[in-house]
């Protein structure tokens, strides 16, 4: 039977979950807690192979929660149970290691159902966060080949977003200064952008590195 644990603040929901859980007679629940804060010692303590995990709680949040999680088993499976909805709580909780993500307002089976997706390798997510994610990839592979940037190119726009000059990224990248700077003027008309701090600005803000 795989070992759940529970990452819920609203005592009520989390209790509900538990009794969820423990009456469907397929998953046993290892632990209930209101936080992340001790997340690390739990999960190396009973070993979950799933985790059903809030993201707004007092102390470690859930998307800190999910990094720590899995630092100590990546192989764990994290199902995140929200209220949120907006893009930046989905990205954030997705490119950290989240499994599968379940909006509250989904039905005790559709939980149920998750729990069971996440087991056979799937990722279970409400449909309306599908299609956020989808539409969200969608978008940047679509950048990312209107800008056609190099292999090599990325790598130097990566240097330079970690702030280091044209002469450590030459160091870093094994090549001359005259390569990085090369390498620059490519990148600046790919971009349309004018200056380093412009382009530092549009490959954080629109995730091209």
């Amino acid at each position: 039977m795989p070992g759940i644990l529970i990452y819920e603040d609203n005592k009520n929901l989390r209790e509900g979950i538990r009794a969820l859980l423990e009456f469907n007679n397929e998953f046993s629940v290892e632990g209930a807690f209101p936080d992340c804060n001790n997340i690390e010692n739990e999960v190396s303590v009973y070993q979950p192979e799933l985790i059903i995990m809030d993201i707004d709680m007092p102390g470690v949040n859930g998307i800190q929660g999910i990094i720590s999680a899995k630092k100590i088993n990546k192989h764990v499976k994290i199902l995140m149970f929200t209220v949120f909805d907006d893009d930046e709580k989905i990205f954030a909780a997705i490119t950290n290691g989240a499994d599968g993500y379940l909006l509250k307002k989904a039905p005790p089976e559709k939980l149920i159902e998750a729990l069971h997706d996440l087991r056979k390798g799937e990722s279970p997510m409400t449909p309306s966060i599908a299609r956020k994610v989808l539409n969200f990839f969608s978008t940047q592979k679509a950048i990312q080949k209107e800008y056609a940037l190099t292999d090599k190119e990325k790598e130097v726009l990566k240097l330079l977003t970690q702030g280091l000059s044209y002469k450590l990224i030459a160091a870093t990248a094994d090549i001359s200064i005259e390569t990085v700077r090369s390498h620059m003027k490519h990148i600046y008309t790919k971009l349309h952008v004018n200056s380093s701090t412009q382009a530092v600005s549009k490959a954080i803000n629109e995730k091209l590195i």
